[in-house]
């Protein structure tokens, strides 16, 4: 539900990967983003009432996003989509971070708009490595990228683990990624992503940048 850029762009990765989709959107105009290549259906109408939503496929449907500009509206219909039609992958994007705490713990899970987008800015405003690519909902494992530091180049995965105690979730080596396993040599310039405990994070990045000899 939804036709905005958010909806549009949805959509047509949705496509891409071979998914058939349905659209909604209170206003028929909205459907143009979807750019003349789409081959899935259009429904005019509030994503909330029942009968539009059925005319969408939703009891069809393997998953809802409820993506338009409204909290209220977002919220109403991912409800319907579950609890009325049992659809069980539903999300709900929302602009305000103290409903989407409620509306999570009404088991509906949500994109809190506003506190991404902060979070993303800040992660490139302030210094590489002092802010993590994500954490975990308890805020106690948190996962940072970067780059095989120079004093573990040469060395395997494991022991830049066993020293830090982190584990390498996966790295990016010349634009292509791989799973890493304890054996991988790291190069230069491999990308790392790094799980990690908040509470250890400041131990491990002095061991990542000191090397094995301080390990």
């Amino acid at each position: 539900m939804g036709c905005g850029r958010v909806g549009s762009t949805l959509t047509r990765s949705l496509e891409e990967r071979g998914h058939s989709t349905a659209v909604i959107d209170s206003n028929p105009d909205a459907f143009r983003r979807l750019g003349p290549d789409f081959t899935g259906t259009t429904v005019t109408g509030m994503g909330f009432d029942r009968e539009v939503l059925r005319a969408a496929g939703i009891e069809q449907a393997d998953g809802f996003a409820a993506v338009s500009s409204g909290d209220n509206s977002n919220i109403i219909s991912a409800r319907v989509a579950r609890e009325q039609f049992g659809v069980d992958n539903v999300v709900a994007r929302i602009y305000d971070p103290g409903r989407a705490e409620v509306y999570e713990r009404l088991g509906v899970p949500t994109v809190a708009t506003v506190p991404w987008a902060a979070d993303q800015v800040l992660r490139r405003l302030v210094p590489a490595g002092s802010e993590p690519a994500w954490r975990d909902p308890s805020g106690q494992l948190r996962l940072d990228t970067l780059y095989a530091p120079f004093p573990w180049i040469g060395h395997e995965v494991s022991s830049l683990e066993d020293a830090a105690g982190v584990r390498v979730a996966y790295l990016t080596r010349l634009g292509s990624g791989l799973v890493a396993s304890g054996r991988t040599v790291l190069q230069e310039g491999d990308l790392l992503a790094v799980f990690m405990r908040e509470g250890d994070a400041d131990q491990a990045h002095r061991v990542l940048e000191s090397g094995p000899e301080e390990a």
